[in-house]
């Protein structure tokens, strides 16, 4: 799934320019997953007997940083990873936040990869 995200994120955030305003509608608020079943799938596969525990608290840590940066984050970032982390077929806070840290850290390298403006020979005084 991880993979998934960053392939995506890699090719330039597209999803978001094809996204109407229905899908901007759906993100205004952080989303509501149920994160159980993710967990209980991790949990079987886990050797510490109190892994649910363990997962629930991670995601609720991951929701509440997202709910915390939730204003600041751009809509076409929660356009494209909030599907992203439901695309698995069990949402989780985490792989959401991951998409979202994603987008931004890669919108930050394409800013600095721009071209800086040309000056016009003066020096800066």
């Amino acid at each position: 799934m991880l993979f998934w995200i960053r392939a995506t994120l890699t090719g330039g955030l597209i999803g978001a320019s094809m996204a109407g305003g229905l899908a901007l509608a759906a993100v205004d608020a952080v989303p509501n997953f149920n994160v159980d079943a993710s967990c209980q799938a991790a949990a079987q596969q886990a050797p510490a007997a109190d892994f649910m525990t363990v997962c629930r608290n991670s995601e609720q840590r991951a929701h509440d940083e997202i709910a915390r940066q939730w204003s600041q984050l751009s809509a076409a970032d929660k356009t494209q990873c909030v599907p992203a982390a439901k695309a698995g077929g069990h949402a989780t806070y985490t792989e959401l936040l991951t998409c979202l840290e994603m987008a931004r850290d890669v919108r930050k390298l394409h800013a600095k990869r721009q071209p800086q403006p040309a000056t016009s020979g003066q020096g800066v005084k």
